[in-house]
């Protein structure tokens, strides 16, 4: 007989204590250790949990690791302090003190925000059934080397997750504990044993942990689920990053949870990612959807993770218009006119076909088109602006070259400086190299490809005359829409920063003015040493250091150096995850392979959620936009949706999808699906307002609400999708459009409720 121990808890108000666990993980030892009762804040009707045999252990187990919180945080605290007041340095040495700081900084904030609820619960062994090994969001050791937490990511932790009763995967039994407000206001024990309870110490229980997390309240923000993992999850999690990972699920089966605690492991477990290596790059489908989620990964101890959507990944993102035409917004979608940009930008790359007589003071200098043709091929894999200034240089070269072998007599003989200077400032020969080799900005690139049609044409053969006809704009080129995204991105990235030479001369420019005051100020500083009458070895010593690379490099104002922001979404990353993949166009996609070389992604989405349709398989669409090794992992199971909730939503998709995969609820919340008039919608929130102190509320398809209270929101159906809140109250269904994408919209907004649906008609 296996037996799981398990209690039902909607709601808990646990009773206030004299002592707080932040209190507790900065007192002493003592003091931990007699008010660690405190840890454990259960209810009345939950006392038979307080049993001593019950909770003896983790009250051992919290006294000692308050004990060690508080010296962690003293340590952590005095090693920052240090770390700051250190000398900066220069070079790698100030990179790895800053990367130091952050390091320490990160542990020390998550430290203190949690404190003993770093805490998830604890294992037991088969083998070693008097020991328990403790699992939190982070790991932590005592000053004697023992293991108070096993980091989750931990491979040792995987049993904590993936233990099931068909595979127990070496366990006992398990605990996960429910914190509310820093204390323990539940617990849940799972008893993996065949001989069930027997000799064991477990609280028998109603429910699960994770069936009891399930009808809880909504936040503003989404919470971590770490102590509620379920076992497919955590195989999908815990997979490994090569190749692409597609996790497919329908509403409310974890997919985005699964997305975000993949992220925070595969930083620490992967060795590509992580501290000084690879960084990930998690990708969302609106801003709502990223401020939802973004607390989730400093919770689970990451804050390295960069997040944005495809419209963050583009200046012009942020004010693109979504593309009127239809027919447009189709041929924009396609891989192939993402790369006709690189036939775009080859055109201005073509060396002249005629050569050019350079003359200087002391002879002439024939460039021919060959000559041409070398420089231009002197920064292959360079962008256009950036390689710029090494094919100038490779025809300085050039010429430089030719200028010395037609020197015989050596009556023209000229200093390499002096006939360099005659070079540049030639103006024959630079009008030449502008013209034929200039620079580019992305927007007047792609501006051209959308009003001058022999261009189009030339970049894009495959286009017939209709279809260039449609892509040509009569007004402003630069009226950017979302489908011009993805051109303007492979545009951006190939053309590379025109502003980037300037930016290197200018920088070439200062510190050659800096080393001539450097020069001069180390000869004074050498003259003034010999004048003292140093002499001997220390006079010698000082004058070597003076004239040393060191001394020249801490004479280096770096106010005066112009530095650009680094472009935090450019890449390259090692692993990519993108979340509502399945919106994701051909073209869209080309943005994010050309930041990730390694193919490395995880991309979760819903083939029954794509609003424009998705009816190939997901192998097929990601083998066509240039991804391999493909593995598929599908969630069935739906955690978030009552079941009355989905009996009205599956016929909803199914009229528009039959074969959607539709996920099974697991629970049902005992509330109907109410339907009614929309100028009901007041005192509908009303009611639930006055009889719900906690929850968040969610109006969808009413452009014209106003929320008066921050715990109601209003959204479109496609701005709520990744959302969830408790009620949801869908606005004139009907109106949300014919086909397929009317029927995914309303899919959508009337999965987003977790605990009551309500539909008001017009």
């Amino acid at each position: 007989m296996r037996a799981v121990a398990r209690t039902g808890v909607d709601a808990l108000n646990p009773r206030t204590t004299t002592t707080s666990i932040t209190a507790m993980s900065t007192t002493s030892a003592s003091t931990a250790s007699t008010s660690i009762t405190s840890a454990f804040d259960l209810p009345d009707r939950l006392s038979a949990k307080a049993d001593p045999r019950l909770i003896g252990r983790d009250e051992q187990h919290f006294a000692a690791l308050a004990e060690c919180l508080e010296q962690s945080i003293a340590e952590l605290t005095d090693r920052l302090d240090a770390e700051r007041k250190a000398p900066g340095g220069t070079g790698r040495e100030a990179m790895d003190r800053d990367t130091e700081i952050h390091r320490l900084t990160a542990r020390l904030r998550a430290l203190r925000r949690f404190g003993l609820d770093l805490c998830l619960g604890h294992m037991v062994s088969a083998d070693d059934p008097e020991q328990a090994v403790y699992v939190g969001r982070l790991g932590l050791t005592d000053s004697t080397g023992r293991r108070l937490l096993l980091d989750w990511r931990s491979p040792a932790a995987e049993p904590f997750f993936g233990a099931t009763h068909g595979n127990p995967m070496g366990l006992a039994s398990r605990r996960r504990y429910r914190w509310t407000d820093g204390r323990i206001s539940d617990y849940w024990d799972e008893v993996f044993a065949s001989d069930g309870f027997d000799g064991h110490a477990a609280a028998l229980d109603d429910q699960s942990a994770f069936i009891a997390s399930l009808g809880s309240n909504r936040s503003p923000r989404m919470r971590d689920v770490l102590g509620t993992i379920q076992a497919d999850q955590d195989a999908i999690i815990r997979a490994g990053s090569r190749g692409a990972l597609v996790v497919d699920g329908g509403p409310g089966t974890g997919k985005t949870v699964v997305a975000l605690h993949r992220s925070a492991y595969l930083l620490y477990a992967d060795p590509r990612l992580g501290h000084r290596r690879g960084a990930i790059l998690f990708v969302g489908p609106h801003r709502p959807y990223l401020a939802y989620v973004a607390d989730v990964l400093p919770s689970l101890g990451e804050e390295g993770v960069q997040t944005c959507t495809l419209r963050d990944l583009v200046d012009e993102g942020a004010s693109a218009a979504v593309e009127a035409d239809s027919d447009v917004a189709r041929l924009k979608s396609s891989a192939d006119l993402v790369k006709a940009v690189e036939k775009a930008v080859a055109f201005y790359e073509e060396p002249p076909t005629q050569g050019i007589t350079v003359s200087t003071p002391w002879s002439d200098v024939r460039l021919t088109a060959g000559d041409w043709a070398v420089a231009f091929e002197a920064a292959p894999g360079v962008p256009h602006n950036e390689a710029r200034d090494q094919v100038w240089e490779e025809l300085l070269t050039i010429l430089a070259d030719k200028h010395d072998s037609d020197d015989h007599d050596g009556d023209r003989g000229v200093s390499p400086a002096r006939l360099r200077k005659s070079l540049v400032q030639d103006r024959e020969l630079v009008t030449a190299f502008n013209r034929a080799w200039p620079l580019l900005e992305a927007a007047d690139l792609v501006g051209d490809l959308w009003s001058v049609p022999a261009y189009l044409r030339m970049c894009a053969p495959w286009l017939n005359p209709d279809e260039v006809r449609k892509l040509q704009r009569a007004d402003d080129v630069h009226a950017w829409t979302v489908s011009d995204l993805p051109i303007l991105d492979a545009a951006r990235q190939r053309l590379g920063d025109p502003e980037a030479a300037r930016r290197r001369r200018r920088h070439e420019n200062v510190l050659a003015a800096q080393r001539e005051r450097m020069t001069q100020v180390v000869d004074n500083l050498i003259d003034a040493v010999r004048d003292s009458g140093a002499d001997g070895d220390e006079g010698e010593g000082l004058v070597r250091m003076l004239r040393g690379q060191d001394a020249k490099v801490s004479l280096v104002d770096e106010s005066e150096l112009t530095v650009a922001e680094p472009d935090l979404l450019a890449g390259p990353f090692a692993h990519i995850v993108v979340d509502e993949a399945q919106e994701l166009t051909d073209a869209e996609w080309q943005m994010l392979l050309l930041r990730c070389p390694s193919r490395s992604f995880t991309i979760v989405g819903d083939r029954a959620q794509a609003r424009h349709g998705f009816t190939e398989s997901w192998e097929e669409r990601l083998q066509r936009i240039g991804l391999d090794r493909i593995n598929l992992a599908s969630l069935s199971i739906n955690y978030r949706t009552p079941e009355e909730i989905m009996a009205e939503a599956e016929p909803v998709i199914r009229a528009a999808l039959p074969d959607a995969n539709v996920p099974t609820s697991i629970r049902s919340g005992g509330v109907p699906v109410v339907h009614g008039s929309v100028s009901e919608l007041d005192a509908v929130l009303d009611t639930w307002l006055a009889s719900h102190a906690d929850g968040v509320a969610c109006v969808i398809g009413d452009p014209g609400f106003r929320a008066t209270t921050s715990r109601v929101r209003s959204l479109t159906p496609e701005l709520s999708k990744g959302l969830e809140f408790d009620l949801v109250i869908v606005i004139d269904p009907e109106s949300f459009g014919e086909g397929v994408e009317g029927a995914v919209d309303r899919y959508v907004a009337m999965t987003r409720a977790t605990q009551q649906l309500v539909v008001l008609a017009g």
